[in-house]
């Protein structure tokens, strides 16, 4: 077995608690001397950093929000209040998509750089990256940070970078560079490989060996097609502007968390306190800074607003000992009907069962109408040609899956409080594809 830091990542468990502690410690100090927005919190909220000496003490502070940090940076307020250094050690300066409004600025030391570097550095190594692979990124090279770190990542491993950004490449760069591996979301990937086969390419006859799926959340059902289409492994990986970087090994058994660099813990829904593992709730999460270390941007007990499940802080059958942590999710595209949550991640579930994928694309949208008394679910699927398309089938796949595990909106459709409409496009035809940005495809417009 191969690993980029095996001491770190194969760490005894009491010993690396036993870091973590440290690091919190050395962490909380930090804020307090460096911070402004924290000296202030301290004060506030009449927190002694000192007090703070070990994992189980971060529940006694408060949890921030990116509402926080947005409202303690220009045009808010004069300063960047969660800068943590003087402008001459500032490497980068980053912001989130701004999605949500204005966008949150990080700044970033070279210091900072090399430790996110090292999270995908690990993360590709657990995945038999090694020295010689070539990798497609078809990530945004920008504002945000995942593919510049990728790339620095693939200095550290011996790795070769095709910096595309996009996975609209010409197909001639496979045939040319011969890449090894690609970096992209589900469906960049299944769009790129229907280009091939469209251009005479088989993508299980070309060189790649291994494919990574970041970048959104996806169902275990839609992974299992790409792997299909590629014959190839397809593995996951969760990261953030914020220093996430979690990278799912090659036993893929859930995604390892880098502890001695970022703390995870999972909160309850009202963000009062920690969920036991194997339950669900919202990441919330610590930079963690050796003794000594700087970083530009320091967030202590920060809501992601995505959620997950620990799943063991076992030994994994890697080796490493780091914490396990299902794919998360994110907050923003779950929705509640007839007293029930589900996500995005649910309907893709859906849509592809895999009887149904001899008919589909995969591309979806779907949209909830109605009021409290009565809801109707429109979920429109693409298909691979609308005159030959079981919509029945899909139709009956689709809802068994969507409704086996939910019994109040099992029971909200036989009463016919919930409705499901169907429609099947053409290639193109889905409303997404007139709209710039990333597709939206969970939209409640109740």
């Amino acid at each position: 077995m191969s690993y980029f830091s095996k001491e770190m990542e194969t760490m005894d468990r009491d010993q690396l608690d036993a870091l973590i502690d440290e690091r919190i410690r050395y962490t909380v100090q930090y804020a307090a001397d460096n911070s402004p927005f924290y000296r202030k919190w301290f004060l506030k909220n009449k927190i002694n950093p000192s007090h703070i000496r070990e994992h189980e003490d971060l529940r006694e502070l408060p949890v921030i929000s990116g509402k926080d940090v947005r409202e303690r940076q220009p045009p808010e307020t004069e300063e960047f209040e969660f800068k943590c250094i003087d402008w001459p050690e500032v490497y980068t300066i980053h912001e989130t998509s701004g999605t949500s409004g204005n966008p949150k600025s990080f700044f970033l030391t070279w210091e900072d750089w090399n430790r996110y570097a090292e999270k995908y550095a690990r993360a590709f190594t657990s995945q038999n990256f090694t020295q010689g692979d070539r990798v497609v990124v078809c990530a945004s090279y920008g504002m945000n940070v995942g593919a510049n770190t990728m790339t620095l990542a693939a200095q550290k491993i011996g790795m070769s970078i095709i910096p595309m950004g996009r996975c609209t490449f010409p197909v001639s760069i496979m045939t040319k560079y011969h890449p090894t591996g690609i970096v992209g979301s589900v469906f960049k990937l299944l769009r790129l490989a229907r280009r091939m086969e469209l251009e005479g390419i088989n993508p299980q006859e070309s060189s790649i060996k291994r494919l990574i799926a970041g970048g959104e959340s996806f169902a275990d059902e839609s992974r299992a097609y790409l792997e299909e289409v590629w014959d190839v492994p397809v593995y996951n990986t969760y990261g953030s502007t914020e220093g996430t970087m979690c990278g799912e090994c090659h036993e893929k058994v859930g995604l390892h968390v880098p502890e001695d660099m970022v703390h995870l813990d999972v909160y309850d829904p009202a963000l009062d306190n920690f969920v036991d593992d194997g339950e669900c709730g919202r990441i919330v999460l610590t930079t963690l800074l050796p003794p000594g270390a700087k970083t530009g941007t320091l967030l202590l007990n920060y809501d992601t607003e995505d959620t997950t499940v620990i799943i063991s802080r076992d030994k994994c059958p890697c080796g490493r000992t780091h914490l396990r942590i299902m794919n998360p999710e994110r907050e923003a595209e779950t929705v509640w009907v007839a007293g029930t949550p589900f996500n995005r991640v649910d309907v893709e579930r859906g849509v592809f069962q895999r009887d149904n994928m001899d008919y589909l694309t995969g591309e979806y949208e779907a949209f909830l109408y109605g009021d409290a008394d009565e809801t109707t679910f429109r979920v429109s699927m693409e298909c691979l040609d609308t005159n030959n398309c079981d919509g029945e089938l899909v139709q009956e796949n689709f809802l068994k899956s969507f409704l086996q595990y939910r019994p109040l909106l099992s029971e909200a459709y036989q009463d016919g409080n919930f409705n499901f409409l169907f429609n099947f496009t053409k290639p193109g035809g889905l409303e997404f594809y007139h709209i710039k940005g990333r597709p939206k495809r969970l939209v409640d417009r109740r």
